[in-house]
């Protein structure tokens, strides 16, 4: 069996110049970066925006295992599926980060025979977008140290500063860390703290920008710290928007690349689900409705995550909402929700099964009953899959009265996807779409964030921190209360405890901070033990990584 990168290494590409013209972009709309890989100018996505206007199909998925679901390879086979039936696709997808290509969890471009490529290129630092995010973030934190050292004029209080520094890569010793010794050489002593790059709010920021103007106006309105004195200070007078803002000059382009069957996919951004809003870029996301029949754009983690993420805030700011929510759901996490250990889900077991069916009858819940969202259900299929599994799902699926359809990209690319495809046009033509955003943004803070916990993750008691409760009070005080709520919570449970499988529900939900990215237009209640900065595993897959002395890589999944 080939593994993703051999198949990947086997696909004959197309000029991107090629891929573009099928858009009707030419190369003078195009910023070049090879061969293979374009950005696409703004002036383009300007133009053509106003002339034609896609379906919008938000693709999430049930609470995923640490297996993984295949969300992104589902995503990329059902824009392929649309091409095999004479629809014009693109999908839209976050870039990936080096700290999970390194990690546990692997690359980001999809599998088998529904990847984006070229795969290594776009899992290994792409178009740069990253490190620029990443220059931008410490360009910030080294303005405001040095305006420290060279007599505060500003007035800020060392001890009172909330913006961190910044790095994309899983390392847990920069969680915490001490800067400035030698205070006379070095400025004061302080505490300080590294997120990673994707939880970055200058990624967030990127991400929701569509202009270099409004890049600028929401890097100045970031909320940096506070004096001695408890003033709010922001990130304008530090009088380094213009410069961060020309770091970024082309990190704001959204990137055009293709899938293994040579159709155009954007892929710009990379926040999280966890601990960011979790989709790609505004302008990805016009730019694949602007040039396409049927936008395929995929949310971070589960439908509590980056689903609830996209409905409540991304929707709002894009002026849009989703003509269609595809849930995607595999057999073997319905398992593990069941109760099954990770080494034993290649066993059939239509017990488990049931029992972990309420994990989708919750995802389900979350995206029909509290958004009013049409879904279809997509069972994206493994080898180890029964047909005995298959049909009982199929009949839990039935009495649930939601649409479904097996998706086998992996295996066959497009075509094992085109019944996917057909019933999301079947969904969306029936115009059964009663979406609505859970909260107003008018509300209090406390009131939105305990919307969100108790109705998406069926949370009973609410449990604040004294820092939790006292973020609350500087919310009030500063006027911060008209922000989103963008939770930080883990992605492998409903819930906020990692070890609680399905559907839990009436728990106590913790929160232990709330950050506040008035950049980005976010209030981030921190909730259970998540983190702003992972760590590698015992077993990085950055062992198995490796180059021969032809540049060919290997290794990479």
């Amino acid at each position: 069996m080939l593994t993703d990168i051999e198949i990947a290494h086997r696909i004959q590409l197309k000029p991107i110049t090629d891929v573009a013209a099928t858009l009707g972009l030419s190369e003078n709309d195009l910023h070049l970066y090879g061969p293979y890989k374009a950005k696409i100018r703004l002036e383009a996505l300007h133009r053509e925006k106003t002339n034609h206007s896609g379906k919008l199909v938000l693709v999430t998925a049930i609470t995923p295992t640490p297996l993984g679901e295949g969300k992104t390879t589902v995503s990329i086979g059902l824009s392929q599926a649309f091409w095999k039936i004479g629809k014009r696709s693109v999908v839209a997808l976050r870039e990936p980060s080096l700290g999970p290509v390194f990690g546990l969890k692997g690359g980001a471009t999809g599998g088998g025979y529904s990847q984006v490529l070229p795969m290594e290129d776009i899992n290994l630092h792409f178009t740069g977008d990253f490190h620029a995010v990443t220059a931008a973030h410490n360009l910030l934190s080294a303005v405001m140290d040095a305006m420290i050292f060279h007599g505060n004029e500003v007035g800020i209080d060392p001890g009172r500063i909330l913006w961190p520094r910044t790095i994309d890569m899983n390392d847990r010793s920069l969680r915490n860390i001490v800067i400035g010794l030698k205070q006379a050489l070095n400025g004061p002593m302080r505490e300080e703290r590294f997120v990673i790059t994707p939880d970055s709010e200058i990624m967030a920021i990127l991400g929701l920008s569509k202009s270099y103007s409004e890049l600028k106006e929401r890097i100045n309105n970031i909320l940096v710290g506070f004096t001695r004195d408890r003033k709010a200070v922001y990130a304008n007078v530090f009088k380094s928007a213009g410069a961060m803002a020309a770091s970024l000059k082309d990190a704001l382009l959204p990137n055009l690349v293709q899938t293994t069957e040579n159709t155009p996919a954007i892929i710009h951004t990379g926040p999280f689900g966890n601990i960011a809003h979790g989709t790609c870029s505004l302008t990805a996301i016009e730019a694949a409705l602007a040039f396409s029949d049927y936008a395929v754009v995929e949310a971070g983690f589960g439908s509590d995550l980056g689903g609830e993420k996209f409905l409540n805030i991304v929707s709002r700011l894009l002026g849009r909402h989703p003509d269609v929510a595809v849930l995607v759901v595999t057999i073997r996490a319905l398992k593990y929700h069941g109760g099954m250990q990770k080494d034993e889900l290649t066993e059939e077991n239509l017990d488990a099964l049931q029992r972990g069916f309420e994990n989708v009858q919750a995802h389900l819940h979350i995206l029909k009953n509290i958004f009013g969202m049409p879904v279809v259900v997509a069972i994206n299929r493994f080898p180890q899959d029964t047909e005995a599994e298959i049909e009982k799902l199929s009949k839990l699926l039935d009495a649930e009265n939601v649409p479904f359809a097996l998706s086998e990209g992996h295996a066959k690319g497009g075509e094992g996807v085109v019944d996917l495809a057909k019933a999301v046009i079947a969904t969306i033509e029936k115009g059964e779409n009663n979406y609505r955003p859970l909260y107003s943004l008018d509300l209090p803070l406390k009131q939105k964030i305990e919307l969100v916990a108790h109705q998406v993750y069926s949370a009973g008691a609410i449990k604040y921190s004294k820092q939790a409760e006292r973020a609350l009070r500087v919310a009030e005080k500063n006027n911060l209360n008209n922000l989103f709520v963008c939770m930080a919570k883990t992605q492998s449970s409903i819930s906020d405890d990692p070890a609680l499988r399905g559907w839990p529900r009436g728990y106590n939900f913790y929160i232990d901070d709330i950050r506040f990215r008035t950049g980005a237009g976010f209030a981030v209640p921190i909730c259970g033990n998540i983190l702003e900065m992972p760590g590698l595993p015992k077993q990085p897959a950055a062992w198995q990584v490796d180059i021969d002395d032809d540049g060919v890589i290997t290794g990479l999944f």
